[in-house]
């Protein structure tokens, strides 16, 4: 393989005599111009790509998310605000199942209580009544206790007088009983 000499002059001080580099050609001041130009290429096309392409859809998606994000803060609230409503109301619904619950116990215990006062006032008119039977009763047994008493006492007398040797007539026996009886 053979290889042409290079112009030494065309090639500046970056190049050797065999057509190699010396040292690094990013450091080579003959070629930063054509470097220089490769990169603001380079950055136009990366600034283009970027600017027309990659942020709009980087924003896009940027503004979805932060539109999602909003949106669903605003459910949130709106849930949140449900919810207070809903406590509230379950809260008055628990006051107001209370308060029926004392009305329905206090109606029950009134009515108890008059079906109490029925049956006490029933109970007591029995008792009035079988009492007024009992005190007739006995103050039949004790009338004819006393008549019967009277009849002994009266027979007793009769029996006694005739004992001892004596007459005496049925008025004047019955009076004296009578009066040892009232006393």
């Amino acid at each position: 393989m053979a290889t042409e000499p290079i112009d030494v002059e065309l090639a500046g001080t970056c190049v050797g005599p065999d057509g190699s580099a010396i040292g690094m050609p990013q450091l080579c001041f003959d070629w930063w111009g054509n470097q220089i130009f490769w990169l603001v290429a380079a950055l136009v096309a990366i600034f283009l790509i970027l600017s027309r392409i990659a942020l709009p859809r980087i924003a896009a998606v940027l503004a979805e998310r932060q539109g999602t994000i909003t949106n669903d803060i605003a459910a949130a609230e709106d849930l949140k605000a449900k919810a207070v409503d809903a406590e509230a109301a379950y809260d008055q619904a628990l006051i107001d199942a209370r308060s029926e619950a004392a009305r329905i116990v206090a109606e029950a215990k009134a009515d108890i209580q008059a079906d109490l006062d029925i049956a006490i006032e029933k109970a007591d008119a029995e008792i009035s009544a079988k009492s007024a039977e009992s005190e007739k009763a006995i103050s039949e047994i004790r009338a004819g206790a006393v008549d019967s008493v009277k009849a002994v006492a009266k027979d007793t007398a009769k029996e006694i007088v005739a004992a001892l040797g004596g007459t005496a007539d049925a008025k004047t026996i019955t009076a004296a009983v009578t009066a040892r009886m009232k006393g």
